[in-house]
């Protein structure tokens, strides 16, 4: 069982930068990839961001190509999501996620998740 929690979140100016840490701990079986997602209230989940834990390919999706990073630490139990320029179409609660799969075509589809943490919520006023 992996348990997955998420900091970092908060409210910032636009144009300003965050950055999302998940922490992982529990087993590291079947952590393949991991997985950023935000919800807004109303809205479907949706993929921001993946990588690869083996292979570090990263996966973007294109409202945040450019300006957000997602990396792992070396110990592979922590993955941050660097977020510079910030717009207010960003704000949103931001989740963490594991898969047993590579990223690689499966990584914006939230049902591969098998592992999910608790979500912090980032505002980014105008």
């Amino acid at each position: 069982q992996v348990q997955l929690r998420e900091s970092g979140g908060g409210s910032v100016e636009a144009g300003g930068s965050l950055r999302l840490s998940c922490v992982a701990s529990g087993s590291t079986y079947r952590r393949n990839c991991w997985g950023w997602f935000r919800q807004v209230p109303g809205k479907e989940r949706e993929g921001v961001a993946a990588i690869t834990t083996n292979t570090g390919s990263s996966y973007y999706d294109d409202s945040v190509k450019g300006r957000f990073t997602i990396s792992q630490d070396d110990a592979k139990v922590t993955v941050y999501l660097q977020m510079n320029s910030l717009k207010p179409e960003d704000s949103a609660m931001y989740s963490c996620a594991v898969a047993p799969y590579s990223c690689e075509n499966i990584w914006t589809h939230f049902p591969n998740y098998n592992a999910w943490g608790q979500g912090t919520q980032v505002t980014v006023s105008s």
